[in-house]
């Protein structure tokens, strides 16, 4: 059995943001062009209103205050009111792949290797911006990386599961170097005309080089072991897909084409699910909540980040001990404990534990017990 260790990441990170004062402006004159073209109907009671947003409303209800986005021109425009990402040919990078191979590069970097060393490629993300063939072999093939290559799709949870299956590989023998790779377009599948999720999102891609630990040529994170479970429930749910075109109303854009989800029922069913789970992860591996140095959490919404901490610790978290990053890059998806690690890890002293976790929807949660090796 090998010991896998993760020995390097990388983030790609969009130009262009988003301010939360540059979203509601739009957002509001969507609203008001919505009311007006609507008033009679509206009048009548045969349809409701559009509400405005505020930027009070959208950092009480999340903690966020910009996001990265690939394209803002389409977001920011009443009239359109989601990004506008040129349709590229066959023989061009696709953008995730893109995306995907810049965080590659940077991890690789960061660990001293070369892509040709890479003998596995997961393309672990919430959405694919095709069926096949698997933008994880389209980044190996960028790279020039061997050995094989797959996608996966486990919501927001998407990268712990990818390390997880990387691990697991890296111990079993049959691979000695592994990207996980995670580039989300979640602009591209967010209702920006919705007010009640319209500011969650933002573009991102990450990636983290697993490795055999003994292949480490510098510091690293020992994957001390993982842990991934499913629950199901449509509470978090986007009903677009291949049979679209076969249903009575072919491709009519509908709102369940996009993200949807019943923000209360989340809360109040994933929290204690995560909770327990990263307890149940501890207490099996004997790590006590005093051990653990760091916590590097889906960045999905403070008050949820807040909670999951606090009942994690026993304590409320010192400053550093939970970092957030989502004040910056709000939810993005699969990427967002892999950005909080990658930012806030190298400072941890030799013999330090810490654990990544993400969760999402399925429900899914997913969860990386790494010590620190300088």
């Amino acid at each position: 059995m090998h010991t896998p260790a993760i020995t390097g990441t990388g983030v790609f990170t969009p130009d262009l943001t988003i301010t939360n004062a540059e979203l509601v402006e739009a957002f509001n004159a969507y609203a008001d062009r919505f009311n007006a073209e609507n008033a009679a109907a509206i009048a009548a009671g045969e349809v409701e209103a559009k509400e405005h947003s505020s930027e009070e409303f959208i950092v009480k209800a999340s903690g966020i205050e910009q996001r990265h986005v690939i394209d803002k021109s389409g977001i920011l425009d009443p009239a359109v009111m989601h990004p506008l990402l040129r349709q590229r040919s066959d023989d061009e990078p696709a953008l995730m792949a893109e995306m995907g191979v810049d965080a590659a590069r940077k991890a690789l970097a960061a660990a001293g290797r070369d892509a040709s060393e890479v003998d596995l490629v997961i393309c672990a993300a919430s959405n694919m911006e095709r069926a096949y063939p698997a933008v994880a072999i389209e980044i190996q093939q960028l790279l020039g990386a061997g050995g094989f290559a797959f996608d996966m799709n486990v919501a927001c949870s998407s990268a712990t599961f990818g390390l997880q299956a990387a691990a697991d590989m890296i111990r079993a023998g049959s691979v000695r170097k592994a990207l996980v790779v995670n580039p989300e377009i979640c602009s591209a599948h967010l209702e920006w005309r919705d007010r009640d999720c319209h500011f969650i999102f933002g573009d991102v891609a990450t990636a983290a080089l697993v490795e055999r630990a003994e292949d480490a040529k510098g510091p690293s994170f020992e994957i001390v072991s993982t842990r991934c479970a499913t629950e199901f429930s449509n509470n978090i749910r986007n009903n677009n897909g291949f049979l679209r075109r076969s249903r009575p109303d072919g491709v009519k854009d509908r709102r369940d084409m996009q993200f949807m989800q019943n923000g209360r029922k989340v809360f109040k069913e994933v929290l204690p699910m995560v909770s327990a789970h990263i307890a149940g992860h501890m207490a099996d591996d004997g790590i006590d909540a005093g051990d653990l140095k760091r916590l590097w959490l889906h960045q999905a919404n403070k008050t949820m980040n807040d909670f999951i901490g606090k009942k994690v610790l026993g304590r409320t978290p010192e400053p550093g001990e939970q970092p957030n990053i989502l004040q910056d890059y709000a939810n993005t998806s699969s990427a967002g404990s892999i950005i909080a690690f990658s930012k806030y890890s190298d400072d941890l002293q030799d013999g330090d534990y810490g654990l990544i976790c993400s969760f999402g929807a399925g429900y899914s949660v997913g969860s990386v017990l790494v010590k620190r090796h300088a």
